[in-house]
């Protein structure tokens, strides 16, 4: 049966009259009646007896006025909620942050103006290495990411934020760190302190080794930036970084560690927005895309 068959049923109920019910319709009266005899014939069973005034339920017809109210109810209610949520936005926003895209872009001030200008939205926000975040989009586990990318992705819609190079990070006592005409087939015997595989900067320092045909030796793999540059400068090894990491342990007067430039090669990570194609994305999403891209177009 149709919706609009039991809207029509609804309003023969409530003006006992076909002529008034289709006038309320705004249909012609045969057109009403052809939509009521077309729920009869499907529920097989004549709903009211013709020829009565006022119109008289059968037993069926009886029985069927509280469901199909509901019915009609629950209707206005799911198209309301549409336009709500199209006019006054709802629901939860599910974000993926790349593990180290924060000191790059203010997210944490982007989604408090969104939040802000929204107050019917709800945050859940998830961490993870790139290509973690990046899986999440096409499973539908998150609805639109802020971190890095190497590549760009099919099926993934993404918008430049912010970019940031990587460079070598050694001790100040180490052989290189005075160097200024490095070349990466000088690291091949070298011990690197490396960030896990599915993470951008890895994905960028082993392309680049890869692309010389150099194989190096990692000792130690560490899932925290800040960790990374401790056992840098314990010695344990040296590292790719990027530059604008702000750890005491890096930037304090007395930081044993000294960035170096490697020539030949470009290591450079780009911070994107991510979101899935236009009519996957969730309007929670869309909408924050649109505010985050408005901020930044202004200066914000």
């Amino acid at each position: 049966m149709e919706l609009r068959q039991l809207r029509h049923f609804l309003a023969l109920v409530d003006e006992r009259s076909v002529t008034r019910a289709a006038k309320r319709e705004l249909i012609v009266q045969s057109g009403l009646s052809n939509s009521l005899q077309a729920l009869e014939r499907e529920l097989g069973t004549p709903l009211y007896v013709r020829g009565t005034r006022p119109v008289r339920l059968t037993a069926a017809g009886e029985a069927l006025v509280g469901p199909a109210r509901r019915t009609v109810i629950s209707a206005a209610q799911a198209e309301e909620a549409v336009h709500h949520t199209r006019d006054v936005l709802i629901g939860t926003l599910r974000l993926g942050v790349g593990l180290s895209a924060q000191h790059l872009v203010p997210f944490a001030s982007y989604l408090g103006e969104f939040t802000r200008d929204h107050p019917g939205i709800d945050l859940r926000l998830q961490y993870g290495p790139a290509l973690t975040m990046i899986s999440m989009i096409g499973t539908g586990e998150v609805d639109c990411v802020i971190g890095p990318a190497v590549d760009r992705v099919p099926g993934i819609r993404m918008t430049g934020l912010a970019r940031e190079p990587l460079r070598l990070v050694c001790r100040a006592d180490h052989r290189l760190a005075e160097r200024s005409d490095i070349t990466i087939g000088e690291l091949a015997d070298e011990r690197f302190v490396e960030v896990p595989p599915r993470w951008t900067a890895r994905l960028l320092s082993d392309a680049a080794f890869a692309t010389e045909g150099i194989q190096r030796r990692v000792v130690c793999e560490v899932g925290d930036w800040e960790l990374f540059l401790e056992l840098v400068g314990a010695g344990v090894g040296i590292g790719f970084a990027p530059t604008g990491l702000q750890y005491p342990v890096l930037t304090a007067p007395d930081s044993v560690l000294r960035f170096v430039e490697v020539e030949g090669v470009r290591l450079e990570r780009h911070i994107h927005l991510m979101l899935p194609p236009a009519g996957e994305t969730s309007p929670a999403a869309a909408r924050f895309a649109d505010h985050l891209l408005r901020v930044r177009s202004a200066g914000g």
